[in-house]
């Protein structure tokens, strides 16, 4: 006999969040893909650290950003790395709001397609 099949909700009152989202602490590919460019950094000497997930910033009351790296860079600075392939407006605010109340460099990485040359595209906040 075949377990049943949880029913999913659907209309009002359903999950508003996407299929397929990855659990806290699991890399999607594009994170996965630039993990691994963190870490020829890190082998190189650019970089001498990095975590993912690591940091959870308090923006305010009930508001938190994590950025997806924390990155210290071999002269001991320290910055957030945010990988995205796409912005939503809540998540540039998040990442504006917390260069504007914490003492690190916060940077955007958006992967760059092959037909551009791949390779990754930074924008500092």
């Amino acid at each position: 006999m075949n377990a049943p099949v949880p029913s999913r909700r659907v209309g009002p009152g359903a999950s508003v969040l996407a299929l397929g989202r990855l659990k806290a602490g699991a890399m999607n590919k594009t994170e996965t893909a630039y993990s691994r460019h963190l870490e020829g950094l890190r082998r190189a000497g650019t970089v001498a650290w990095f975590m993912f997930e690591a940091v959870k910033l308090r923006l305010a009351d009930n508001t938190f950003y994590s950025p997806d790296f924390a990155v210290m860079r071999a002269d001991g600075a320290i910055e957030m790395h945010e990988v995205k392939g796409h912005w939503s407006d809540d998540a540039r605010v998040k990442i504006k709001v917390a260069a504007s109340l914490f003492p690190f460099r916060f940077v955007a990485i958006r992967a760059l397609p092959k037909s551009k040359g791949g390779g990754w595209e930074v924008e500092e906040f």
